[in-house]
């Protein structure tokens, strides 16, 4: 039997698949050829999937956890404990912290913000990934916008400013193949690390968080050489304190900041200058810096002040919303009163000082929260002091490690999902092809379920009265049953975002950034800058057991004058002030000295878990994870 379904992975390109379930229950998987976009291909992470579909170690029935000791409980004495719990903090609900993450991507994410949102608990502010460049954008646009990712072909050039085109799509980069069979020149800028030299003609080696000093002195150089438009000018609301701004320094002062030569800086100007129209594209680990935000401000306005801005070809890439085509203000339903927020990035901290009322019960979804988070034995520490919390998840994670009772979920193909993209418009129908193993269900059915045993209940709808009302949205049309039958349907979104440089600010005109503030340097004994950059082989932390690699690798510059003081006999230790971890180092070509790699994701009870070594910290705007600001050493 063939059906027609979707990948949900933490992933941009939201495959749509033809998955073949075989007379023995297993299945078989492949890209869906009359998919508009996707075109029929997948990454190896979707078929890599189905491994932890069967796995023995994924857990299948409700697991409660006393003195260290876990056994397996009946679902209805689960969800009693659980609404024992919360009925008993009714009167003060924001003793109750709600976690939510993206470890599966769906409008269904909505059911528990909705859940807990009525109850009144404390919410997050702040994320773990891409907030501080989201902020910026809409600092920017006054919206969060782009050009239809297919309007990549119509670049003369592409200026790609660290995304890593080997591991964080598969059509982005085949997008960037065709655009350059056309003709279109790419420049990669980027500390290294990535896989983009085959897609690159051209690579500027920077020091990492510099990105915004060498968008600044390209800037510089457009404005020296009378190049700004005057009629781009004054679709700005604030030229004239911008660009005092931008004359404090000479252009070798920003080729200095960012540890390049006035010839690389000459290279970007080329680009953005005499290849009209200019591409940008930025990668997700931009705005990981304290100044992430700024990072991507001053890249956005290299884009608006050479005129790469609101036509075919000339658009600025950062991130759209994959819910944004959803009608997500279902959700929003709450007691009538503003809710106590703790901050994401913070969260170990957060808890720990969390009083009036202190948290006393946890609800985790969607997320590995203690591994993805910095200080990640900071954060254990709080869950320990916590008297009741709940994770619900398919693996004995980090997270579901700290928890008293771990409620098993249904995976992918497991349950029915509707799913947007943050990376082109397309909407999908994920189908329901597969029996969740043992007991597991899906999130709204452990909800639903719960409701009903509170009083006063809290209602969940079921499955289908949910997707109908999250379709009611003004960029769809398209029923349920159309959308389960078609399998997917395109949203309706303008081609070319800010066409006529019209922009999203109650003044339609664009904003220039008005700080600039130096990067820090590395405090004494941590040369090192950290990037904890995305695996190829798996979505952050969805990694099997028996994949996890200890000691875990990290690269440095084969360049680094570092690599001489490192015994290659004797065990090396990744150093940051908050504590150490046996690494293997490896040397890498192209990486820029100051940096080192390491590949996120793997697991403290497995020996890796580098967010243990990185200090909290938020970014500029948008209360985003500074994770790209630890400094570390290696030694024996």
């Amino acid at each position: 039997m063939r059906f027609l379904s979707s990948c949900r992975l933490a992933c941009p390109d939201v495959c749509s698949l033809l998955v073949e379930k075989r007379a023995d229950g297993t299945i078989k998987i492949r890209g869906n050829p009359d998919h508009p976009f996707t075109r029929g291909f997948t990454c190896g992470k979707v078929q890599r999937f189905l491994r932890r579909l069967s796995s023995p170690h994924r857990v299948t029935r409700p697991m409660l956890q006393e003195q260290g000791r876990w056994r397996e409980i009946s679902w209805d004495r689960a969800l009693d404990l659980c609404a024992a719990k919360i009925q008993a903090l009714r009167s003060e609900p924001e003793a109750i912290l709600h976690i939510t993450g993206d470890g599966a991507k769906g409008a269904s994410q909505l059911v528990p913000e909705h859940f807990f949102a009525v109850l009144g608990s404390t919410t997050l502010t702040g994320s773990l990934c891409d907030s501080a460049g989201i902020a910026a954008c809409m600092a920017d646009f006054g919206s969060l916008e782009t050009n239809h990712v297919e309007d990549i072909l119509n670049a003369h050039a592409i200026v790609n400013w660290g995304k890593d085109l080997a591991r964080s799509s598969v059509h982005l980069p085949a997008l960037v193949r065709k655009a350059r069979q056309n003709g279109a020149e790419l420049l990669t800028v980027s500390p290294g690390g990535d896989g983009n030299g085959a897609h690159s003609d051209r690579t500027i080696v920077i020091k990492p968080g510099a990105d915004r000093f060498l968008a600044a002195g390209v800037s510089r150089l457009l404005v020296d050489r009378g190049l700004v438009r005057q009629a781009t000018i004054e679709r700005t609301a604030n030229w004239e304190g911008f660009q005092r701004l931008l004359l404090n320094k000479s252009v070798a002062d920003y080729a200095k900041l960012c540890g390049l030569s006035l010839g690389d800086i000459e290279t970007v100007f080329d680009f953005y200058s005499a290849k009209k129209p200019v591409t940008t594209l930025m990668g997700w680990g931009l705005q990981r810096h304290l100044f992430g935000a700024e990072n991507v401000r001053f890249i956005n306005a290299l884009a608006m002040l050479s005129s790469n801005l609101g036509e075919p070809g000339a658009g600025s890439y950062f991130n759209i919303s994959s819910m944004r085509n959803f009608n997500a203000s279902w959700a929003a339903a709450c007691s009538g009163k503003a809710r106590r927020t703790l901050s994401l990035p913070l969260i170990g901290r957060e808890i720990l000082r969390a009083a009036n009322p202190a948290i006393q019960m946890i609800w985790v979804n969607g997320s590995n929260v203690v591994n993805q988070a910095p200080e990640s034995r900071l954060v254990a520490e709080a869950f320990a002091r916590v008297p009741f919390k709940v994770v619900v998840d398919a693996f004995l994670t980090d997270t579901a490690r700290r928890a008293d009772l771990l409620l098993p979920c249904a995976l992918m193909f497991e349950r029915d999902e509707i799913i947007g993209s943050f990376l082109h418009n397309y909407v999908h129908y994920s189908a329901k092809i597969l029996q969740p193993p043992g007991e597991a269900r899906s999130d709204l059915e452990i909800l639903a379920d719960l409701g009903r045993r509170l009083d006063p209940p809290i209602h969940v709808p079921d499955a289908d009265a949910f997707f109908r009302a999250v379709l009611n949205s003004p960029h769809l049309d398209v029923s349920l049953e159309t959308l389960r039958q078609r399998g997917f349907t395109m949203a309706r979104r303008p081609a070319i975002a800010y066409e006529g440089l019209r922009f999203n600010h109650p003044d339609g005109k664009y904003r220039l950034p008005e700080d600039l503030h130096a990067e820090p340097s590395p405090p004494p004994g941590y040369p090192l800058r950290l990037l904890t950059l995305i695996r190829g082989s798996a979505t952050h932390s969805q990694i099997l057991p028996e994949d996890q690699k200890v000691p875990p690798t990290v690269w440095i510059s084969s360049d680094s004058p570092l690599r001489k003081d490192l015994k290659t006999d004797r065990a090396v230790f990744l150093v940051s002030p908050l504590g150490r971890l046996r690494v293997e180092v490896r040397a890498m070509a192209g990486l820029h000295p100051e940096a080192l790699i390491y590949r996120r994701g793997d697991w403290l009870q497995c020996g890796g878990g580098a967010n243990q070594l990185i200090a909290a910290k938020t970014t500029d705007l948008g209360e985003g994870t500074a994770f790209y600001s630890q400094f570390v050493r290696l030694e024996n």
